[in-house]
Parts: C-alpha cells; structure tokens; sequence
C-alpha cells in the first residue's frame, strides 16, 4: 500500500502556524516567484529565471560574426573549466576569479582589463533585465507583504536569493517599514552590529537579500554599500549574482545573512516557508539542513512548483528536484510540498483527503483531476505557484480577522 498526505490536514497546520504572533516565521523566496507575477503573453516574464538570463546576456554579447570575441572565448573557458555555461552566476564567478589573478600577467588569454570589460558588460545586461516594476499594487508580492504588515510578536523575516528590488516596491507601496542590513541615506553602508545584536526596531520587518542585490556596490577598498542611484555608478562594481568568496571578513555582507538565515532557523518552532527555490545552490542546502539538524523542533517546508516528477522524451521517469528530495529523506523537519505529491516527517506520499472543504483559503490552491481512462483521480496541492500562495496569505488575513472578530 503507497503511503499518502492528506492536503487538508497539512494546509490547515498551516494557516495555523501563520496565525500565531509569537511564533518565528520566515519566507525564502527565489528565482521562481517573479515567473508567477501576471502578465500579458508577450510580455511574460517580468524577471526571467537564470536559465533565461543567461540565454539573454549571452544572446547579447556573443560574436554576430564567424570570428569568436573575448565573451565566445570566455564561455569556452567556462565549459572547459566544467563549469555551468548556463548560469550567468557561475559565468560571473570564474570572471571574478581570474580577474584576482590577472594583474601584470595575461590569465587564460586574457588580460586584466579584459576582464573588467567582460565583467562590466555583463553587469550592464544584468541591470537591464531586472530592474523593471511590478505591474500593479494586486501581485504575490503585494499580497505577502500585505499579510505581513499585521502586527505581531516576532518580526518576520524574508530571506531571497533575488537580487531585483520587487520585495522592496511591494514593502514601500504599502509603507512597511523593513530592514535589509544598511543604514544611511546616500550611500548606505552594511551595520553587522545591529544584525549580530538584534538592534532593530520590533515592527519592521527584516529582508535578507542572499546573493545580493543590483542596487549593491563595492568600493575600491572592497567596502559594499547601497545606493538608489543606480545609474550614476560604474556597473562592474556591482556584486552580485556571484557565489565567488572575496577576501570576506565578518564586515562583508554575504556571510552575515548566510549567518542570519542559520540563527532564524535554530529559533525555538521557527517556520521557514520556501517558494521558487529549486535547491540547485549546494552552500545554502548545507545551512539549512546543518541548522535544522541543530534545531529539531524548527519547521522547513518547500513549495516545490509542477508534479515532483517528469517523463522525459524516453520516457523515463525523473525526479525534477533530486537535491529537495536529497533533503527531505533526511531530515523530519524539512518537508517538501509540491503539486501531486509530498515529503513530510521523511515519508513520500500522493496528496489524498477524504475530506473536502468549501473553506477559500483551502479550496482555492487545491485541484482535483477526474479520473480518465488513461489517468487516475489526483489532488494536486498548488502553493507552489507563488501567485496561489500569495492569493492563500490574501485569503488567511480575512480568515483572521474573522477568528478575531468571533473572540
């Protein structure tokens, strides 16, 4: 017999555990939640995933003719070095990593000012692709941080692997005060002491920006800071998408909110809900189950978008997020939700109920598929499309006040 989760069981210790003001709640949100933000056709998507981003750079600066440029020439480097020549941060890396070698002597074939041309230009198409608006004030994002702005206990927190400022127009839109590490006005600099001591006001909520951000910068002294101004400064200095370690100390950015993700979830009952990760980054795996292991009573769960499993044109059955799965055997207190099935407590199951409910916050992000003659009936558990979770946050703050209301 196939072991099974009941969806309404699980959603309902959901929006129970969202209910409670004094529980350490956190959202990690990833390259997948801005493909959920509605569009026209011929304008989707607002931010391509990385696949799509690098196809854009690469679109963009490889040779229009027979003879190769220096980008042609990196990318073969990449490749030859076995390296991802399909992840613009794996690309930006080996850069990085050439250019601290490159001084005085030519590195691969290229010079140092290469280098910092390469790496210019592809900053410079990074920016153009992503910093864009969101297209209205009704988005995932809008609906997050309008369930966040409901006064609690505990501050949540919201940690992300984007480096676009979507979580920040959201947040201003609707004037929630947050905290991403930087203080100052002009170009505001990283305050380690007010995240290492919690020096930070109770009401504002903290955004953690983990592979940095395109309004991040470096100085010649190797100092980052924050800036509106984006246009004003020298592209190449940005920071990001770069898993690349700098000479980092404690005063660098990265390694404090790496930090900062390990304390949230070594909280007594923290909840940590994922959406848009595909738990490709092997460095934040290790942190999160390194801080589950040390914290058993905290609480992980992914939202894994599309079935956990695909058929290839062999017809081949494939598991489309070995790494989460990795995870979920391993750990009871990482679970992983994705439409037709679940790891919860280590255990693979199908979504099954014996209990429908007309419930909104419910219904909504649950699908029932009829039976065929070529496919059994299904349930399939939808909160992994970011803009259902986002519509499932919106519909919990009614269910809320109507708790509320009842008292």
């Amino acid at each position: 017999m196939s072991n099974t989760h009941d969806p309404i069981k699980h959603i309902k210790f959901l929006r129970q555990a969202l209910s409670q003001d004094k529980k350490p709640l956190g959202f990690f949100l990833s390259a997948g939640c801005p493909l959920a933000v509605n569009l026209p056709k011929e304008k989707w998507p607002l931010i391509p995933d990385v696949n799509r981003l690098t196809m854009f750079i690469k679109d963009n600066l490889k040779s229009t003719t027979e003879e190769k440029n220096n980008f042609d020439k990196l990318i073969d480097e990449v490749a030859l070095s076995e390296r991802n020549t399909n992840n613009i941060e794996d690309i930006l890396s080996f850069i990085r990593g050439l250019k601290e070698v490159s001084i005085g002597n030519k590195v691969r074939g290229f010079t140092n000012e290469e280098l910092v041309i390469l790496e210019k230009n592809i900053c410079e198409k990074i920016v153009s692709k992503l910093d864009v608006s969101l297209p209205d004030k009704n988005t995932p994002y809008h609906k997050l941080a309008n369930w966040i702005s409901i006064d609690r206990d505990k501050p949540v927190e919201v940690f992300t692997t984007n480096y676009d400022l979507l979580l920040e127009e959201a947040f201003e839109d609707l004037s929630i005060p947050y905290f991403d590490g930087f203080v100052g006005s002009r170009q505001s600099f990283f305050d380690l002491r007010a995240i290492e001591d919690n020096l930070i006001p109770k009401h504002w909520t903290r955004l953690w920006k983990v592979h940095g951000s395109i309004n991040w910068f470096q100085k010649d002294n190797k100092e980052v800071f924050r800036s509106s101004r984006t246009n004003e400064i020298d592209a190449s200095h940005l920071i990001y998408p770069s898993h690349l370690k700098y000479e980092q100390s404690r005063k660098m950015p990265y390694l404090a909110i790496i930090d900062q993700l390990n304390r949230f979830i070594r909280q007594p009952n923290s909840l940590l809900i994922i959406n848009g990760y595909s738990f490709n980054d092997q460095h934040l795996n290790d942190t999160m189950i390194n801080a589950s292991r040390a914290n058993p009573n905290s609480m992980v769960i992914a939202m894994l978008f599309d079935n956990l499993t695909y058929t290839n044109d062999d017809k081949d059955i494939i598991e489309r997020y070995p790494e989460a799965i990795e995870l979920a055997k391993k750990r009871n207190n990482i679970a992983i939700w994705s439409y037709d099935e679940a790891i919860i407590g280590t255990v693979r199951g199908k979504w099954e109920t014996n209990e429908m409910t007309n419930e909104d916050n419910i219904a909504n992000c649950i699908e029932k598929i009829t039976a065929t003659s070529d496919i059994e009936e299904t349930l399939l558990l939808k909160l992994g499309d970011f803009s259902k979770f986002g519509d499932f946050l919106q519909e919990l703050i009614g269910y809320n006040q109507t708790k509320l209301d009842e008292n």
